[in-house]
């Protein structure tokens, strides 16, 4: 029996997404005019489509009120510290979004799998873990967790997308190509995480990410039916009227170093526009 479903038309895939952007954006002046902070996580298989989410959310969202949280490897020093001490900087302030590409849960992952915790920091994880999120949860923030779910098969067929594409070759680590080795590694520590850590205060929410389309729709909407807020009236702008020149004159073209015009060079066509061909999946 096939259960996959219909491809979202693309006319109907970018209305849907823009009218939800819209509505993001009225999220964002509810969260900054309320002092509202929220944290969204994203965690998932390499290659689910965590990123391109996170793109589409952020697209005309505020750089000063939604911010991105990325960490790299931890450093020396980082990893003398309390695990979770790193990740506490990256928290939210009134009025303000954080969006976790990847986040704390690393330990239950990645460094679970790959060796690079050791097995009582791995339980000592999943024992503070639940503790640390009541405590952000009782302080008031927002917290939401998204896992982002794809199968064997697909991941495959994206990571070798990935190794040709120079576009997105970036996207591809020894580490992410490991992972196809130890799937039912990952699987069993994905398990065992949800277990200790979807606790009612802060659930996980599993993405559907065979098509990564139908995942960003799913998960915005789901995020915006989540999230309590309101239209927040704005207050209206007139653009004022310019001053009379005081006799200010420009300074000469010729003193200053301009950029060449590339684009008057560009004779079309040009070539084909990229397209990303996950989104073909």
């Amino acid at each position: 029996m096939n259960n996959k479903r219909p491809k979202l038309p693309k006319d109907v895939y970018e209305a849907e997404l823009l009218r939800l952007q819209a509505e993001l954006v009225e999220m964002q002046e509810w969260v900054r005019t309320t002092g509202t902070r929220l944290v969204v996580i994203f965690e998932g298989r390499d290659a689910a489509g965590k990123g391109g989410a996170i793109k589409r959310m952020t697209e005309y969202l505020n750089p000063r009120i939604a911010q991105i949280v990325a960490l790299p490897a931890p450093t020396e020093r980082e990893r003398t510290q309390w695990y979770f001490q790193r990740y506490v900087q990256h928290l939210p302030a009134a009025g303000q979004i954080r969006l976790f590409d990847r986040s704390w849960y690393n330990r239950a992952g990645v460094e679970r799998v790959m060796g690079y915790c050791t097995p009582s920091e791995h339980q000592r994880f999943l024992r503070q873990c639940p503790v640390f999120e009541r405590l952000l949860i009782e302080d008031g923030i927002l917290l939401r967790k998204y896992w982002f779910s794809v199968s064997d098969k697909q991941q495959e067929k994206r990571f070798k997308s990935r190794l040709t594409d120079p576009m997105r070759r970036w996207k591809l680590s020894p580490t992410d190509l490991e992972s196809l080795t130890r799937w039912e590694a990952y699987s069993r520590a994905k398990d065992e995480m949800f277990v200790h850590t979807d606790i009612p205060e802060a659930r996980w929410h599993v993405v559907e990410a065979e098509d990564k389309k139908r995942a960003r729709l799913n998960m915005i909407a789901h995020l915006l039916s989540s999230i309590p807020y309101e239209h927040v009236p704005r207050a209206e702008l007139t653009l004022p009227k310019r001053p009379p020149s005081t006799g200010y004159e420009r300074t000469a073209r010729s003193l200053q170093f301009e950029v060449p015009d590339h684009a008057a060079s560009l004779i079309p066509p040009v070539g084909e526009v990229y397209r990303d061909p996950e989104d073909d999946d």
